[in-house]
């Protein structure tokens, strides 16, 4: 029978929440200590999800001996600094994407990872649900014959006043660090590495992006299209066409419980249900639970070489549309 692994989970906003509920669902998860800036926050979340100790400090939280892995669900701009004070006082981390704000502080962060031999992945729960374990079948298989090109978006409108992480510029606010990821992510797992990069955006007053669109060309001949955008509710799908046909990941793309193949030569379709458990964090946390039996550093899913890779391409893009993060 495997051990229990020892949870803390750093940053207590609705990310946390979603993710301690599905913990809860994992077998051998503990949550153990969670982290926050304010005390009551620590306590009511502590209370709510059963974990022995809160904490008033992110430093504390790392400090706790009997933690084994911790989530980072802070803002975008403090994922490199908590993430380098989790690995620094022995823990493996679990960090919310994007994994950073620059390559070079992913880079910084999967070194010490490596040095410290300890865990550390990205959390793009996309890779583990089924819908993406089932895309990835189809195309293994050729069932759409030879891929042409990806296409997918993400948008939602986003009514939050200035201070929120979503907008807020000091935070790694904008639309592609928060959700443009997801299709740029996915066009990587389909296509492979991006060798050209063109992009567009529509800024805010304040400098992020609202609006961001992405043309990018892969190996063998192939491109993906993709669009991220926080003044727009946008279908958020994705499709994958190939020389025989395509494949849909229905709405929402990053989380789908639906795929639909349609082939051109018979003009048929096929659906597959593909339901996700709990708020679909479920098959991130058991596949972090293998690794760390498995006494991995890294996921084999989601390696880091991946994120640093996808971190790369990021900065192109933020440097093509005008994008800095001080």
């Amino acid at each position: 029978m495997n051990k229990k692994i020892h949870w803390g989970i750093m940053g207590l906003g609705k990310i946390a929440h979603k993710f301690a509920q599905d913990l809860k669902l994992v077998d051998n998860a503990v949550i153990t200590a969670v982290g926050s800036r304010s005390m009551d926050k620590a306590t009511d979340f502590a209370s709510s999800y059963d974990a022995k100790n809160a904490y008033s400090s992110y430093e504390e939280l790392a400090q706790d001996p009997d933690v084994d892995i911790i989530y980072i669900a802070t803002p975008h701009s403090l994922h490199y600094e908590n993430t380098l004070l989790c690995l620094n006082h022995g823990k493996s981390a679990l960090c919310e994407k994007p994994i950073a704000l620059n390559q070079e502080q992913a880079e910084e962060m999967a070194a010490l990872a490596r040095s410290k031999n300890l865990f550390l992945m990205e959390g793009i729960w996309t890779r583990f649900i089924p819908a993406t374990h089932k895309l990835l079948e189809l195309l293994e298989q050729k069932s759409i014959g030879d891929l042409h090109y990806l296409k997918a978006d993400f948008g939602f409108i986003v009514n939050a006043p200035p201070e929120s992480r979503l907008v807020d510029k000091n935070l790694g606010g904008g639309a592609l660090l928060d959700i443009g990821i997801y299709p740029l992510y996915l066009s990587m797992l389909v296509l492979g590495n991006p060798i050209d990069i063109k992009a567009n955006a529509i800024l805010a007053p304040n400098g992020i992006d609202q609006f961001c669109s992405v043309i990018a060309s892969f190996p063998n001949n192939t491109q993906a299209v993709m669009e991220s955008s926080f003044i727009s509710n946008t279908p958020t799908e994705a499709f994958i066409y190939g020389s025989k046909g395509y494949i849909k990941m229905h709405r929402k793309f990053h989380q789908s419980e639906k795929l639909e193949l349609h082939l051109y030569e018979s003009d048929t379709t096929q659906i597959f249900e593909l339901p996700i458990k709990g708020n679909g964090y479920v098959h991130e946390i058991e596949h972090v639970h293998e690794r760390l039996h498995a006494n991995a550093t890294q996921s084999d899913l989601l390696p880091l070489e991946m994120s640093l890779q996808l971190t790369r391409h990021l900065d192109r893009i933020k440097e093509l549309i005008g994008l800095k993060y001080t």
